[in-house]
């Protein structure tokens, strides 16, 4: 019944800091004339990685492969096909032609890089799928293509003529509450982690499955939260803002610095399907919000569909 209440305690912590957590960063794009796609995809992307970030430091460190990849494969795949699978369903996201153009390509190029680099068995039969030093250094290097984009979008002021009454006026305060929002976010979700691993074992749930839920869904649900309260508050750059950013983020830094730093890892329990689901992430990504610029219900309920097939080859297949 401990972890029972425990869960719960989180649910609930972790779902009103993500409403503060979106209305701080919207009320800072206002007050700072700047686009809420710049505070989505930096500050509240950078600040929902928190768990990924630890759990990825310590995996490379200690030649963990598995939990390593399976974090930030993982999380692409839950932070796209399931978070914005829901987010769309729950309301349609609208996606604006500058996102279109600039931002999703840039997530585009940042996968495929990375899926390429995990295919080096394709090239060379005889070499195994190795992540090298290099492949981390190469990672970094495509995330400076993201940085000058961010160093383009601090120059633009933000255009919007019906600028609304920001919730929150005083620089401090939503700064105050900002960093206090991230940070219940994160231990929040710890809390989630560690009490449904518990649940589960004395459950006798299989370690397994343990991983893929406990882990890899229990480190998004910063994410998940953020974006579904954004989506229903109709911040829709907010939304798919915080999930683009964070992707980038977790391949390129999250996995990409502590490999540059640790070096090479061998990828044996990572296969075609794998590594296909995670380059769909971003790519179907583009598609659906290119076809009319919205990310639709029937598209999320897709994005949902992909997400259980895929997760029951991991499970069964």
């Amino acid at each position: 019944m401990l972890e029972v209440i425990f869960l719960l305690l989180g649910f609930i912590i972790i779902i009103k800091s993500s409403d503060i957590l979106v209305d701080c960063a919207t009320s800072l794009a206002i007050r700072c004339k700047v686009p809420k796609m710049l505070i989505a995809l930096t500050i509240v992307a950078f600040g929902t990685c928190a768990p990924e970030v630890a759990i990825s430091f310590q995996s490379v460190a200690n030649h963990n492969e598995t939990m390593a990849f399976a974090n930030v494969v993982g999380s692409c795949i839950v932070n796209t096909f399931l978070i914005i699978g829901l987010a769309a369903i729950i309301r349609p996201i609208r996606v604006r032609h500058a996102t279109i153009k600039k931002e999703l390509p840039i997530l585009v190029i940042i996968t495929t890089g990375f899926t390429v680099l995990m295919l080096d068995s394709v090239f060379n039969p005889l070499t195994p799928n190795t992540f090298s030093r290099a492949d981390g250094i190469i990672l970094i290097l495509l995330f400076s293509m993201f940085v000058a984009y961010i160093v383009q979008l601090l120059k633009r002021k933000d255009d919007d003529q019906e600028r609304p009454e920001p919730t929150y006026k005083n620089i401090f305060l939503i700064l105050f509450l900002l960093i206090g929002s991230i940070l219940c976010i994160t231990l929040s979700s710890d809390v989630i982690v560690d009490n449904a691993k518990a649940l589960a074992e004395k459950l006798n749930i299989s370690e397994k499955v343990i991983t893929m839920i406990a882990i890899v869904i229990g480190t998004s649900l910063p994410e998940m939260f953020m974006t579904i309260s954004s989506a229903r508050k109709k911040e829709f750059d907010m939304a798919i803002g915080n999930i683009i950013g964070t992707n980038i983020f977790n391949i390129c830094i999250v996995l990409g610095l502590p490999i540059a730093i640790y070096g090479d890892l061998v990828l044996e329990n990572f296969n075609l399907v794998d590594i296909i689901t995670v380059f769909l992430t971003s790519f179907l990504l583009y598609i659906f919000a290119r076809s009319e610029k919205v990310v639709s219900k029937k598209e999320g309920i897709l994005m949902i569909l992909i997400f259980a097939v895929y997760y029951l080859f991991l499970l069964f297949g």
